[in-house]
């Protein structure tokens, strides 16, 4: 009878031993996700292999869509230079003006403006003969002056210059009356270009080209 109990419990410890080993392969952690760089760009990658080989492929198309296929403008808001270049080689540089950094915060409501102008890429999306500049409340209120009711009291013809390359969210590429000050960051986030140099890519720059802004 012994014998039989611990043949019995041989065969129930193997049974569960094994039923133990096969839960904990088929529950096994997948192998953790890994961060690849393709192009400059962070990737997570999935642990299975075609997954991963279809995020890579991914990446690397939405990398092509960025860049040019012609010539675009670079910005350099450290020297204040704008170029208009392709891969090897400057067509045109001119000195600039870009966003000054600082903060104004209106004490009457609490809103804030940070006047930088933005880093990435961007597309030309407009190009304006004589804009008229849409001055915004921050315009008025740093002058102390009210906020006008009547609509037609924010449009001014002449700050703006003879034109304006719009690259989104509201900022231009555009004139100024305020020449000798290119070259220092004092904008609001616009970048400011001498008038005989706007002339030269305004004629040369094309809806769709892009701008890098460093």
């Amino acid at each position: 009878m012994k014998k039989w109990i611990l043949i019995v419990s041989a065969l129930l410890i193997v049974i569960l031993g094994g039923a133990v080993i096969f839960v904990l392969l088929m529950t096994k952690t997948p192998a953790p996700e890994k961060t690849v760089v393709v192009d400059s760009v962070a990737v997570v990658l999935p642990a299975e292999n075609k997954a991963a080989q279809k995020e890579l492929a991914k990446a690397r198309t939405a990398m092509t869509k960025l860049l040019p296929t012609g010539p675009y403008i670079v910005i350099n808001t450290h020297t204040n230079k704008i170029d208009l270049r392709t891969e090897d080689s400057v067509l045109f540089e001119a000195t600039c003006s870009t966003g000054h950094g600082g903060i104004f915060i209106d004490s009457t409501t609490g809103r804030k403006w940070v006047f930088n102008t933005p880093d990435g890429v961007f597309k030309i999306n407009s190009k304006i003969k004589q804009p008229w500049w849409r001055k915004p409340d921050w315009a008025f209120l740093e002058e102390d002056e009210k906020i006008p009711k009547n609509e037609a009291e924010r449009y001014d013809p002449q700050m703006m210059g003879d034109f304006a390359m719009g690259f989104g969210d509201g900022y231009f590429i555009h004139g100024t009356i305020y020449e000798r000050l290119l070259g220092i960051s004092v904008t609001h986030g616009c970048v400011r270009v001498g008038s005989d140099d706007l002339k030269v890519l305004y004629d040369k720059v094309k809806i769709g080209t892009y701008v890098y802004i460093f």
